[in-house]
This record gives structure tokens, sequence and C-alpha cells, in this order.
């Protein structure tokens, strides 16, 4: 997680965030849940600040989700671990604060896993422990100049994430005078029989070996001279997964950095390669993006996902202007879960992440029942609700735009320029964008060079201040924040290609999952 903006204002009580139950925390069903902008289906938080997704780990039933949380502000503040449980990663209950600041400092973004033999020695009693391993970030020890103010502590649950202890020997890894030192994200490496932890070092990754959640070595590195390093590396996360079609497998390892994306800011990329149990490697020079829009950031995957799959969700936002996006009661949410699949284009490997089968179970009624665009024509619908739709498009025409509109004048738009092989969002017009410079100042724009076939599937997910795309299974996809200053209600479809349709094949409304 990035803190550059903020410490500034934080001579606050460290020791003063006392483990209280406030109504934020033990809230269970939302009353608030209509203000304006406030998501339908995606989660956020009932009150105050959030941003990077943390500690993401299925266990007996339960998706557990722990994020970054202050839960005194709606700005970033002294960060604890917030916490919701869900049975479908679409519906989620809200549960009390888990972690909170200590001696050792504040408790900034990590991971958990289930610990299904008792490796660490947590139980004693045959149960099976949940350890959270984090970053402590000690605030005194940044503010006296020091270098060494970032460790890493553990922590465990031995009644399935309903309460949490430290542990006595905190914190596990030490630092040695790196700046930035943080987010480890652990897995268990059958090969090795070892835990895997993974955290970034300032402008690369390393990786550290167990056999108990306690005792770590050092094993390797990666990146100094790989991928994106137009600011700090964040937020790693190392994993197989198997290429679509085939029997092999490879290793997928996210890194998000900020600032340096492809359109400003905050974003993730990702290498794929190979793993060894010490070290990852990969012949990728040149970074990929997970999401090329700005507003996807910090996202991890989930740990034991009981399919055997890889779901991601990403913090919905960008540290260039997280601070100041127009909501008053909470800021901040989360992406829709997304499920990742590795693909291999000619002698290539992509990521695609789309979102999962259970956002589609929220789909009820048809807010239009589609209709055809001809080659050269534009055509323009009325459409009531679309500030909290899905949009599916199926055309083969590669010259297109899509732009949803309100009485304002507000726009939205959505274009795909063949000449330029650029898919492209523009939210100048949007609405509120003059709340900071960085939100509205640009076109943000997309390579579609992996886009294979004679046609393009997409999937527009639009929220009440957020719109997700996904192409083409979400080979490539964009997560945009938007705040209309009243609901577009208008779609204008422009198709520039003289020879190919574009379908608009449903809108459909999208219920509240809260």
């Amino acid at each position: 997680m990035n803190k550059l903006y903020f410490f500034g204002a934080l001579a606050l009580l460290v020791l003063g965030c006392k483990e209280k139950q406030t109504e934020v925390e033990t809230a269970q069903e939302p009353e608030h849940y209509s203000e304006p902008y406030r998501p339908q289906f995606h989660f956020s938080p009932a009150a105050n600040w959030m941003n990077d997704p943390n500690g993401m780990v299925y266990h007996d039933g339960v998706y557990h989700l722990f994020y970054q949380y202050y839960p005194d502000d709606t700005v970033w503040g002294p960060m604890h671990w917030g916490h919701a449980v869900s049975k479908d990663l679409v519906h989620w209950e809200h549960k009390p604060i888990a972690l909170y600041p200590d001696e050792h400092g504040l408790i900034f973004s990590g991971s958990a896993v289930v610990d299904k033999q008792n490796t660490s020695g947590f139980a004693t009693n045959g149960e099976t422990p949940l350890v959270a391993i984090f970053t402590y970030h000690n605030m005194e020890g940044e503010k006296a100049g020091r270098t060494d103010f970032q460790t890493q502590g553990i922590a465990y649950s031995l009644d399935n994430g309903e309460t949490w202890t430290k542990y006595e020997g905190n914190p596990v890894i030490g630092n040695d005078g790196i700046k930035d030192f943080r987010d480890p994200k652990v897995t268990y490496h059958e090969e090795s029989k070892k835990w895997i932890l993974t955290l970034v070092a300032g402008d690369h990754a390393q990786f550290y070996a167990s056999p108990n959640l306690k005792d770590w070595t050092l094993m390797g590195e990666f990146g100094k001279e790989y991928g994106a390093h137009g600011g700090v590396w964040e937020c790693p996360d190392l994993f197989p997964l198997q290429v679509e079609g085939e029997t092999g497998s490879k290793w997928v390892l996210l890194i998000s950095i900020n600032p340096g994306a492809p359109n400003g800011g905050s974003g993730t990329q990702y290498f794929i390669g190979e793993f060894d149990g010490k070290t990852f490697t990969t012949d990728q020079k040149e970074p990929k993006w997970v999401d090329y829009g700005t507003d996807n950031y910090a996202g991890v995957t989930y740990n034991n996902e009981p399919n055997g799959d890889r779901i991601f969700i990403g913090w919905m936002s960008n540290w260039d202007y997280a601070r100041h996006t127009p909501t008053e009661k909470w800021r901040s949410s989360m992406t829709v879960p997304r499920k990742f699949a590795l693909k291999k284009i000619g002698s290539d490997y992509f990521l695609a992440g789309f979102p999962i089968d259970g956002i589609d179970d929220l789909v009820s009624s048809d807010l239009s029942n589609g209709w055809e665009i001809d080659p050269n024509e534009t055509a323009t619908q009325t459409i009531e609700g679309l500030d909290q739709s899905v949009t599916q498009v199926k055309t083969a025409s590669k010259d297109f735009s899509i732009t949803f509109q309100n009485a304002m004048g507000e726009a939205l738009a959505l274009t795909m320029d063949a000449e330029s092989n650029q898919f492209s969002v523009d939210r100048r017009k949007s609405g509120k964008v003059d709340f900071q410079e960085e939100f509205g100042n640009k076109i943000h724009v997309a390579p579609t060079d992996m886009l294979q076939g004679e046609t393009y599937d997409i999937k527009i997910l639009m929220d009440q201040s957020s719109v997700e795309i996904f192409i083409n299974g979400g080979l490539l996809a964009m997560t945009e924040q938007i705040f209309p200053n009243e609901p577009y209600n208008s779609l204008t479809v422009q198709n520039n290609d003289p020879k190919a349709n574009v379908m608009i094949e449903s809108i459909k409304k999208m219920e509240s999952i809260w």
C-alpha cells in the first residue's frame, strides 16, 4: 500500500487507537448504503476510509476479505485490518476490526493462509489455524528518519477469523535498512514443502521460505531490471496457473506500482515465468498490465479457493486522487471479484480477468432489449437505470464508440479505434471531475494487440460511481471511477466501420447486494 501523501497529518496517536467496538465495526446490516455514489454491487465499508484488500483467504465455507481501514475518518490514517465475510464473494457481512495497531506499529498490507498441518504450532486442541502475515509500520521510526521502520508480523485465529491473537515473537522478519519493505503474500509451495513469502523491497521483490510461518530465510529476489519502475513496487502476489487449453502451468507474479501505471498514478503489472522455490525467472522484460484503467490497484488473489481458481479483487481507486473523491460517509470500494485465466496467444502469454459467475446472478430486469447499429450509422436510446447495469456488446466492428450520457450533457465515452489499435475511456466530461487535477485531465487508452478473432465480446458493468469494462473474456480490462451529477439515461452508439455491425445484445439492471 502507498502512504506517500498522508504522513504529514499523522502525528496521530498510535497507542490511542484503542481496541474498542464502534458502531461501524459491529454493523451487520448497514443502514447507509443509499448515499450518493454508494456502490450497490461492489464491496465498500459501512463508513470511513478503506484501501488495499488484505488477507484474502477461504476456509470452512467462508471467504474472508480483510482490508486497510481507518475507522476514524474518510481519509487515510493509522491503519487497521477491517474485516468482512461472504459465502459467495458477492454478498458481504461486516465483521469487527480484526487487527489493531500496537507497540510495533500500524498494521499495513499482507495476506492470510490456512495452516492445515498446524506447522505453526498455534493450534493445541485440533483446531485449524488461520495465520495472517502483515507489515508493521513504525511511525516513530519513520519520523526519526530511520530506514528500518517496516517489519513483518503474524497473528493467528483458531475460530475461523472471528478473533485474532498476535504472535508474541513479532516481528518475524526484521529490516536491515530498506525503506519500502512490505506487503507480504504467502503461499504453500508443494515441491519444496515450504511456505513461500513474497514481499517488495523498494524496486524489487524478495522471496522467503519457512517451514512454520515463524522462521523465515531469504531465498532469492526478482525485478531490479524487469518491468515498470516509475514508482515504488507494492502488493506482490505469486501463484501457479494452468495455461488455458494446455496441461502445463506457468507462474504469475503480480506487482503493483505507484506511480508509473500506463495511464498515470497507480496500477498493477504482471509477469509470466517460473518459480523453483527460491526465485522467479522470466523472459518477459516489459510489463503487462492487469487493468489499463486508473482505478484497479493493490489487487491480490484468494488463498485456498475451494475450486482451485485464482480469484482476484483490487482496490478501486488511485493514489493520485484517492483522498479527494466526492463521497462523504465512506471512501473507496473494491472491484468485483475476477477469475483469472492464463491464455497463450502466439508464443506469448496473457493474463485475463473476468467477473466471477456469481455477479451474473444479480441481473434482474431488462433495461433494453438491445439493438443493432449498421455500418457508418449512429443510434441513441433513452434508457433509465444505467447507473446500476450490465451491458453486453458483440461486434465485428473494429471502429466504434459507446457513450453514456445524462440530461446535463455529462458523458462517458468508450471508443474502439481501428487506426491506432487502441481502446479508450474518456471521462473528462463524465460528471464531477474537478476535485483533483489528475482525475479528469486526459483520455485513458489501452492497446488492443492481444485481442484475437473477428469479433469483440464486451461486458460493461456500471455501478453508482464506477465502470468496469471487460473485452474478450477480460484479455483487456479497464476500471474507472465516475461521479455524474445525475444518472446517465441515454446510450449513443456511433459505428464508424464501413462493413460491420455493432450489436448491443442486452442491457440489464443489477440488483443491490445490500
